[in-house]
């Protein structure tokens, strides 16, 4: 038995929830499938630059998460062995909060219909159905049938291998995240400062997101050893605390306030941005958004920021096909509207994604870079200059609905 829906999301994260609510706010109706029990809300925390706000004004929900953040004042850069700047900017007439990805998850489903998100439903397989559909296997059994499917299901996306694009590849660089507490007393502290710190082949920093919690990070490219600690917090703590010993006390009592169970570790995956020119984002009735399109390394802050733009591109895009002739299309005028709406979508975030891919694994390579010559110049010239990019990128605005 085949079960119709008109729209599927595979994946209740930043991009499938976003994309349902923008969806939701022009009228029209989908369904999110995702594979785990409830809202996947690891990850603690993440940067979110003006581009962002401007997104999640669009669907509805800016508002009312900009009551539970810190708003930023500047970015602060020093050595990992120092803490004297070598680089501070402003953030003055900009919008930079350290965003609570839990806080984030639960506003968006918050706000979309009862049944709008369909848990325990892993997706194992696509493939045609009767005209132009899409059928979609479940792990359970169960076989949906739909006019559109859009894969936001991550870096192991199965939607974008249906699509032909290959798996993420490995940067030869990991991350260690946590979250630290400084509850019952007068808070961390801190002020509203992001502060980061590169050089000597680490790069580490923190962003509080209000007056008690602090989101922190790691990355360092790990030999084959170091590799084997990801599983074992106790392991990352002391990992993490060995390669800080000379940096500032501010970043030493946040990782030293992490409960174990509030640390993470990944290994940084990025897609190739030359096989975004000629890969397929969109294919007939079938699309791919968030990390399942573009996944990156954190040096730019704005993988998460890219998500939520991708949420109200492709939900204005697919209204524009959908809402041209509600229920008096014929189907084959439909099923084309739809691969016109989503090929505008692709080739709306085709170059945004590649640019972004890039310049974030450049970056990276930047900072963390171990080359004494590197080192001196980007202590001297670069940091400035990386720091003002980061600005001009979030100058981004994806647009309304």
């Amino acid at each position: 038995m085949e079960i119709a829906e008109e729209i599927l999301i595979v994946g209740a994260g930043i991009a499938g929830l976003t994309t349902a609510l923008g969806l939701h706010r022009l009228g029209i109706r989908s369904l999110v499938l995702e594979s785990s029990e409830r809202l996947r809300i690891t990850g603690f925390a993440f940067s979110t630059w003006s581009n962002a706000w401007r997104a999640l004004d669009a669907v509805g929900v800016g508002e009312s998460l900009r009551q539970k953040h810190y708003l930023l004042t500047g970015l602060v850069v020093a050595s990992t062995f120092s803490d004297k700047p070598t680089s501070e900017v402003s953030f003055k007439d900009r919008e930079i909060r350290c965003l609570q990805r839990r806080s984030l998850l639960e506003t968006l489903a918050k706000e979309l219909p009862d049944g709008t998100i369909r848990f325990s439903s892993k997706v194992v397989s696509i493939d045609e159905s009767s005209g132009y559909c899409k059928r979609v296997h479940l792990a359970d059994g169960t076989i949906l049938k739909t006019k559109v499917l859009i894969g936001c299901d991550g870096v192991n996306s199965v939607v974008a291998n249906w699509l032909g694009l290959k798996k993420p590849a490995f940067t030869g660089r990991s991350a260690i995240r946590g979250n630290a507490s400084f509850e019952g007393g007068a808070g961390h502290g801190f002020g509203a400062k992001f502060k980061q710190f590169v050089g000597k082949g680490v790069r580490s920093g923190f962003l509080p997101y209000d007056d008690e919690n602090v989101y922190w990070f790691f990355t360092w490219c790990p030999s084959t050893k170091e590799e084997e600690m990801e599983d074992d917090p106790v392991k990352l703590k002391q990992f993490v605390t060995s390669k800080i010993k000379d940096t500032s006390d501010e970043m030493k009592s946040v990782v030293e306030k992490t409960p174990l169970n509030d640390i993470v570790s990944s290994p940084l995956r990025y897609r190739k941005p030359w096989e975004l020119l000629w890969g397929d984002i969109s294919r007939g009735n079938v699309c791919v958004a968030g990390d399942a399109l573009h996944p990156m390394t954190p040096d730019l802050g704005q993988g998460g920021c890219l998500a939520i733009e991708d949420g109200v591109v492709l939900a204005r895009c697919l209204a524009e096909a959908l809402l041209e002739k509600p229920g008096g299309a014929e189907p084959e005028e439909e099923c084309e509207r739809i691969e016109m709406g989503l090929k505008k979508f692709a080739r709306e975030r085709r170059w945004r994604s590649f640019d972004m891919i890039a310049t974030a694994f450049v970056v990276g390579f930047i900072q963390q870079s171990e080359w004494k010559i590197l080192n001196y110049l980007r202590d001297k010239f670069l940091l400035q200059f990386l720091s003002g990019l980061l600005l001009r990128k979030a100058d981004f605005d994806c647009g309304n609905l």
